[in-house]
């Protein structure tokens, strides 16, 4: 079974948030030897995007070494004067399948429903890149508006839509609001990623009360539209721990089921067409 990570962080002479490992560095070459230890094939890269262009150009530098290995989702200033540019070149870049923004800095909340980067999702959808989102509560709504208004762009939902300021809220309470993110299960077009899913929870491992949230999900949405993943750098278990919660604790999550969701789902949604190792 190829086991695909949706979401993992490298970084180089770099400062993480607090949630992350308090290390100057993660590399590519760290991420490899972790994964090898969960029997991890590969992984898709998310340069932090507080870390600026440097972050891009280490990933593009992981996949140049390691292209069976990596792929990416970028960013790059939504602003810049030769935006719709850069988006109809981006896959020239070694590596970018799309992007992945998370819009969670104070000055960029009114994007989501100010018009701001209307020209974004219509450039996206033209040039069929897939968008990644840290959408949360408030935002899920308007990840569905977005959706809606351009039927072929792909958005998923990162971290469950679990994720940005609410790492601090676990067990059931994490999930009080589930119902407006599996609401949008009915747009084609959107799909959501499991990173993040023990964070999740304050029990020990394999976290067995978030389960019943999890499967919910994955029933709503289709094995195909849910991507495992762990966003390892913060993660409260092993890489190893991360798989089996999965693999070896779900008895109702199998066959080709959890093939799709361990990897093969998010592979042929990004397009990512792999070369032979």
């Amino acid at each position: 079974m190829l086991i695909v990570d949706s979401q993992i962080h490298i970084w180089q002479n770099g400062k993480m948030s607090a949630h992350h490992r308090q290390i100057p560095t993660y590399s590519a070459a760290d991420a490899l030897a972790e994964m090898a230890t969960a029997g991890v094939e590969c992984a898709v890269i998310h340069p932090p995007s507080a870390l600026g262009e440097a972050a891009n150009a280490l990933a593009v530098e992981a996949v140049r070494s390691h292209p069976d290995k990596f792929c990416i989702l970028g960013h790059f200033d939504l602003f810049s004067p030769d935006r719709k540019q850069i988006v109809a070149r981006w896959r020239e870049r070694p590596g970018m399948l799309g992007f992945r923004y998370t819009f969670s800095n104070p000055n960029e909340k009114s994007w989501w429903t100010d018009g701001s980067l209307d020209w974004f999702w219509a450039a996206c959808e033209k040039a069929g890149m897939p968008v990644g989102l840290l959408a949360t509560g408030d935002t899920i709504k308007a990840v569905g508006k977005i959706a809606e208004r351009h039927p072929r762009l792909e958005l998923h939902i990162d971290h469950i839509g679990r994720g940005g300021g609410r790492s601090a809220v676990k067990d059931d309470a994490a999930y009080t609001d589930l119902g407006e993110m599996l609401a949008l299960a009915r747009l084609p077009n959107v799909a959501v990623k499991l990173s993040r899913a023990p964070s999740t929870s304050s029990q020990a491992y394999p976290y067995k009360n978030v389960h019943q949230y999890l499967q919910r999900i994955i029933e709503a949405f289709g094995p195909e539209r849910c991507f495992w993943g762990t966003d390892i750098t913060r993660m409260p278990c092993s890489y190893r721990q991360c798989v089996t919660m999965y693999t070896e604790e779900m008895p109702w999550l199998k066959g080709r089921d959890l093939e799709q969701v361990m990897g093969a789902a998010f592979v042929r949604w990004l397009g990512w067409q792999r070369p032979a190792a």
